[in-house]
């Protein structure tokens, strides 16, 4: 048996449709209110309704916080396997407590479990956030030292903070895997993450700015995961980045596809300091970020990660994300008419 956690979200959603198709035995959790036809809706992107219901009938929804450890035991069922792919994203500062909790207490609470049900392998969603600084050559790879007194986000802590519970875990005999990935591109959340790039752009967004970041379809997140937990790697650690992009490009490439005039204004600092930036777009940066000179200035910096390790180990082959792009915008095209 295998349980999802965050099966309501871009990278949840999308790794049980392919576990469905697989037909293998499926808990997902959700958290009370959560939306599971929105995962519904995922489903249908690649397949036709009538075996879109018969993928998602497959699923064990569990209603189970992370924090609600009761209600988590009663997830973990003959589990074998755990994708933990559930996270608070913020960029707020207000946040951090919650952030903290969610983020490191959560997946503690699911590792040991884990250890305590005798799961066999445990793979943790995390993100290029989590990593350290830049090597010699000006890359971010997976053993870039974490510094933890340089100037790091609440977000980028708590992720760190989750990977190390992760590696407690691998010290008490669970094989785990920890993938780090970059922004994600996919379908269906259109008002968070990258997804707000496509709804921001159709509705007339002319603003671009350079920062250089990576990039990564969520299919080869997913491919990634199912890879790894199929293969005889254990207690590794992986950065899924397709590209290194900066987003000058990418909403260029994004208008283009959805045939929406292209962002073509450069993005001045001032209207970043007034607020005017994140009422325009900030759902990529994480919700009621608050305007602080690190947030400004990280929109004006270029951070490069290098994937060579995952390409090597799995012969890995990562989606151009310009396909992914054209994709994801043909979807929302589809959806929207």
């Amino acid at each position: 048996m295998i349980l999802v956690t965050g099966g309501t979200g871009l990278v949840g959603a999308h790794l049980l449709f392919e576990l469905c198709l697989q037909n293998e035995k499926l808990i997902a959790t959700r958290r009370p209110g959560s939306d599971v036809q929105a995962v519904r809706k995922v489903f249908n992107y690649y397949t036709s309704e009538k075996e879109a219901d018969l993928l998602f009938s497959r699923i064990l929804w569990k209603e189970a916080d992370l924090l609600d450890i009761p209600a988590l035991e009663k997830a973990f069922v003959d589990i074998d396997i755990v994708y933990h792919c559930a996270a608070l994203i913020s960029f707020d500062p207000k946040d951090e407590q919650l952030l903290r909790k969610t983020n490191i207490k959560g997946t503690a609470n699911l590792v040991n479990l884990s250890i305590d049900r005798k799961v066999e392998k445990f793979c943790y969603v995390s993100s290029v956030a989590a990593l350290g600084s830049p090597d010699k050559n000006g890359k971010v790879t997976e053993v870039s030292k974490w510094n933890p007194e340089e100037n790091h986000n609440d977000y980028a802590i708590s992720k760190h903070g989750a990977e190390i519970e992760v590696w407690r875990g691998s010290q008490e005999g669970l094989k785990v895997y920890i993938v780090n990935p970059g922004i994600i591109v996919g379908p269906g959340f259109w008002n968070s993450g990258s997804g707000e790039l496509f709804s921001r752009i159709d509705k007339g967004l002319s603003y671009h700015f350079p920062k250089v970041s990576g990039f990564v379809s969520v299919h080869d997140v997913v491919k990634a995961m199912l890879m790894l937990t199929e293969s005889d790697h254990e207690n590794e650690q992986f950065v899924l980045v397709a590209e290194n992009l900066s987003f000058e490009q990418v909403l260029k490439q994004t208008a283009k596809y959805l045939q929406k005039p292209v962002p073509n204004k450069q993005l001045k600092k001032w209207m970043i300091a007034t607020g005017w930036f994140f009422q325009k777009i900030g759902g990529i940066f994480g919700r009621r970020q608050q305007i602080t000179r690190d947030s400004i200035n990280g929109l004006f910096e270029a951070t490069y990660y290098d994937s060579s390790k995952i390409q090597k180990h799995l012969s890995f082959h990562f989606q151009p994300v310009d396909e992914a792009l054209e994709e994801t915008a043909k979807i929302y095209l589809q959806e929207k008419n």
